[in-house]
């Protein structure tokens, strides 16, 4: 069973979440919340596998309750403000559903739910990501991991490194962040005036580079703000680095 709570002010759209839950026998509604400080209570009491929670809240704002769910519960983003929360959440949260909520499309967001498992909870299919609109420089993005979750601009982003099926995203004042998301999708959402590729499992912001080492004589490693190793160019996208930084 899916135990679930739902975090709307809006008591119509709860009602209609309801509605379109009862079709899904998985699914368990175990509390409901229309403002922050109730909000706060349901989620500090646990029991609970999932989150559907909207955006404005009476009394202050979803993003204020991201860091009160703890992994491995999941979030749903359940809004109508698509400009924003699209972009603000596409890399680390399960998923985002925009209202109007359709029935199929609900139906998708609750199959991505592995709540025995969330390390195993699929992000979006490549060909999802494939029409995933790129990022503006401007954007921020919201990163999670066990360790904490925050807003993040892109300018503040040094470096993505491959592991696995995740990335190890790097920011500039230190911190590290594991994501569920591969590098082949970051590439393709990342604005390529300021990333680029410098081998096969890395990416890096070319505003972030604060030193470049040839320590064979040859092969670049770049010194980046916030990465504590340096990160080697491989020697078939050298050239194009150079170009890049003048």
């Amino acid at each position: 069973m899916l135990r679930t709570v739902i975090i709307d002010d809006e008591s119509l759209a709860r009602d209609e979440l309801r509605r379109l839950l009862a079709a899904h026998p998985e699914v368990s509604i175990v509390g409901e919340a229309g403002k922050i400080s109730a909000a706060r209570e349901l989620l500090a009491r646990g029991g609970y596998d999932l989150v559907l929670l909207d955006i404005q809240l009476a009394g202050g704002s979803g993003f204020d309750l991201v860091p009160h769910v703890v992994p491995p519960v999941e979030i749903i983003f359940v809004t109508a403000h698509d400009q924003f929360a699209v972009r603000a959440f596409e890399i680390n949260a399960l998923d985002y559903v925009l209202k109007p909520v359709s029935p199929a499309r609900l139906a998708t967001a609750l199959k991505r739910v592995s709540h025995s498992n969330a390390a195993s909870s699929p992000g979006p299919t490549p060909e999802e990501a494939s029409t995933t609109a790129p990022f503006a420089a401007n954007d921020r993005v919201f990163l999670k991991s066990d360790r904490g979750s925050r807003f993040v601009s892109l300018t503040e982003i040094a470096a993505v490194i491959a592991n696995d099926n995740y990335t190890d995203v790097y920011v500039a004042d230190g911190a590290h962040f594991l994501v569920r998301r591969t590098l082949k999708s970051w590439e393709s959402s990342l604005p390529g005036a300021h990333f680029t590729r410098v081998h096969r499992q890395a990416l890096v912001n070319l505003a972030q580079v604060e030193r470049i080492d040839h320590a064979d004589g040859e092969t670049p490693a770049l010194h980046l703000r916030g990465v504590k190793r340096p990160v080697t160019c491989s020697h078939r996208l050298s050239p194009e680095l150079r170009r890049r930084l003048g």
